[in-house]
């Protein structure tokens, strides 16, 4: 599997936030802050209000969008490093204290093509521009894609993580079973 795959971005982020929480390099991934101040700048980011500029020709892709409150926001991590892109494992979040897993098992932005997603809820739109809280993209980050999010499409019951990824979730406030 060596055949490139051109993606041609659809538009671009433009918020508040310049610079990732948590870098990658060939030793694998550290916080730029301690955890308890990691997850406070991670609640304070899903308040924040982004925007998101689709290439004023491609417009109409936005047609009937306003009738989802919520989106799935597919965007680029253009700030990986080709060195946090070419690690296959990482201790989650740059913890030492978990396990070390393969990227796959995670939402590392160090992947081998860092394409990045967050459901996002739709605030505003204006003509080419969206509105958008929740959107965890740096600014400029390339849109690749939006779709509307259906929660019926995805599983809700019978859903299972390990115990370093449930703690996680636990430790940030959102664990809700």
């Amino acid at each position: 599997m060596t055949e490139a795959i051109t993606l041609k971005p659809v538009g671009r982020v433009k918020n508040q936030i310049k610079e990732p929480l948590m870098f990658s390099h060939e030793n694998g991934l550290e916080l730029k802050e301690e955890l308890l101040v990691f997850w406070e700048k991670v609640a304070e980011m899903k308040q924040l209000t982004s925007e998101i500029v689709i290439n004023p020709a491609r417009t109409d892709l936005l047609n009937g969008i306003e009738e989802y409150s919520h989106l799935i926001v597919f965007y680029w991590g253009h700030k990986t490093p080709a060195a946090g892109r070419a690690l296959n494992q990482v201790h989650p979040m740059g913890v030492k204290d978990l396990p070390l897993t393969g990227v796959f098992t995670t939402y590392s932005p160090a992947r081998p093509n860092p394409l990045l997603m967050t459901v996002v809820k739709l605030v505003n739109r204006r003509q080419n521009v969206l509105t958008v809280m929740g959107l965890d993209a740096l600014d400029q980050s390339p849109v690749l894609d939006i779709k509307p999010y259906v929660k019926e499409l995805f599983p809700q019951q019978e859903v299972t993580a390990p115990d370093w990824m449930n703690n996680i979730m636990e430790q940030a406030g959102r664990k809700t079973a």
